[in-house]
Parts: C-alpha cells; sequence; structure tokens
C-alpha cells in the first residue's frame, strides 16, 4: 500500500520550535513575574530567559542551527556565509514560533491578567494599559507592570534606548559567532547553548531594567502584533511612539550586523592566526 507522508524541512521544524520555547519560557516569566509576582528582581527573571533560550539551542541546533532571531539570522547571512535566500523563511518560522508561543501563553494567563488589571484599574487597550500588554511585547522604560506616565521622568530616552538595544545585540551575536567558531581552543562544544543562554543572561541584567532587553525581532514584534490582536488595540505600537519599530526591530537588526563585523575585523582572524 502507498501512502505519502507530509515532512516539514528540519530547519522550520527547528526554528518553529525552537523560537517557540525561546518566547514561552521568556515571555511566561515575565508574565509569572508581573502578574504573579513568582520572580523578585531583574537577575531572575534573567536567568529563566537564559536557560530556556539554552534548552531551544540545544534542542533545535543540529535541525537549523538555532538562528532563533532574526538578528543572528540577518548577521550570519552577511557574515557567517548563510544563505541569503534562507532568510525570510528562517525569520518567517521565527515569527510564527513566537506568536503561537504567545497565544499559549495568553491562555494560560488569562485569568491572571484579568484579575491584575482589575485589581490596577487597568482598562485594556487604552493609554497605561502597556503595563499589563509588558507580558509580550517591550516597552521603555521597562514599565515594571506599571503605566508608562506613572513612572515619572523619562529613565531612558529612545536614542539612548536605539543605542542600548543596538549595543546589547551586538555583544551577543559577537559572543554567539566566537563561541561557535572552530578555530577557537575554548570553543564550548556542547556547554556552547548553555555560554549563549548565561551571555543573554547577562545582557538582560544589564539592560532589562531599561528596555527590557529585546535583542530580537521576533521575540518582540510577534508576541507585540498578538497583544494588539487580543484587546490591547492601538496600545502596543503607541506607547512609545515609533520605538517599537526603531528600538526592538532596527536597532537588533543593526547590532547584529555591528556583532558580526565586530567577530570578523577582531575575533575570525585571531583565532586564524592562534591556530595557524
Amino acid at each position: 500500500m502507498n501512502t505519502s507522508k507530509f515532512f516539514l524541512p528540519g530547519w522550520v521544524i527547528g526554528e518553529f520550535v525552537g523560537t517557540f520555547l525561546l518566547v514561552f519560557f521568556g515571555c511566561g516569566c515575565v508574565a509569572a513575574a508581573t502578574l504573579l509576582g513568582a520572580q523578585v528582581g531583574v537577575f531572575q527573571v534573567a536567568i529563566v530567559w537564559g536557560l530556556g533560550i539554552a534548552l531551544a539551542i540545544h534542542l533545535t541546533g543540529s535541525l537549523s542551527g538555532a538562528h532563533l532571531n532574526p538578528a543572528v539570522t540577518m548577521a550570519l547571512a552577511a557574515w557567517g556565509g548563510f544563505p541569503w535566500r534562507r532568510c525570510p523563511g528562517y525569520i518567517a518560522a521565527q515569527l510564527l514560533g513566537a506568536f503561537t508561543a504567545s497565544a499559549v501563553l495568553y491562555i494560560i494567563y488569562a485569568g491572571s491578567l484579568t484579575a491584575f488589571e482589575s485589581a490596577h484599574g487597568i482598562i485594556r487597550g487604552t493609554s497605561g494599559s502597556e503595563a499589563s500588554a509588558m507580558i509580550f511585547g517591550e516597552y521603555f522604560p521597562n514599565p515594571g507592570g506599571r503605566p508608562l506616565p506613572t513612572i515619572g521622568p523619562a529613565i531612558i530616552t529612545q536614542p539612548a534606548a536605539f543605542f542600548a538595544e543596538v549595543v546589547g545585540t551586538a555583544v551577543l551575536v559577537f559572543a554567539i559567532l566566537g563561541v561557535t567558531d572552530e578555530r577557537n581552543k575554548m570553543k564550548a562544544g556542547g556547554l556552547a547553548p548553555l555560554v549563549i543562554g548565561l551571555t543573554i543572561t547577562l545582557l538582560i541584567s544589564l539592560l532589562g531594567p531599561l528596555t527590557m532587553a529585546c535583542f530580537n525581532p521576533a521575540r518582540d514584534f510577534a508576541p507585540r502584533l498578538f497583544s494588539a490582536l487580543a484587546g490591547w488595540g492601538s496600545v502596543p505600537f503607541t506607547a512609545n511612539g515609533l520605538g517599537w519599530l526603531t528600538v526592538y526591530i532596527i536597532a537588533p537588526l543593526v547590532g547584529g550586523q555591528l556583532g558580526g563585523w565586530l567577530y570578523v575585523q577582531f575575533l575570525k582572524p585571531a583565532y586564524a592566526r592562534a591556530t595557524g
């Protein structure tokens, strides 16, 4: 008997599943901390993000290389020999994985969201409801479960937030390329996912209080879009003006290119000399 089965390419599964896990653990931790006070301090949120990313990379690295981030995919295309023609498919899988994780988290935390908004007088979809929308998309300064207007004088301006996200993403991509370089005598090997996850933990600990530490356009845009469709309306795209675009999409893409360029200019030739 002849039967045909439909199989998705491994890279599609890898990028979808990996980004799903990244958002599920990361945004899930933000939801638990914001809505239920489950974590205390930025480090506890950061370490969950880091370990979640380490798990996602470990599970999907052999399938797709575990990019899980358009900024990483674009940096690898520009500086690491990854085929440009495969970028759209990778990014689409990343966005779909992040969006699906957002929907799953919304179902899980629906009751907690309603209770949180009721307790704090938040009307979803109106100004100030970024206090609850922050469990999906990101805002600057970090709302910490409060409406942005109540935080007081600007802790960080939009240009400074842009710069922070550029630097953070550059450091992340620089570290990823260095950790995985075959010529690096200290190459982490099987520990690479953990090292990359801990890099994320360090960056979130440093920049999370300011910008919520994005470094990943798929992680921000897909959950942000989901929140807009789930009742927050225009708030996710207006609370920071055009910051959703400049700080959380353009800045990580710029930072990824900067990190790749720095790696090619400094680490890559240095590793080659050290092994030559």
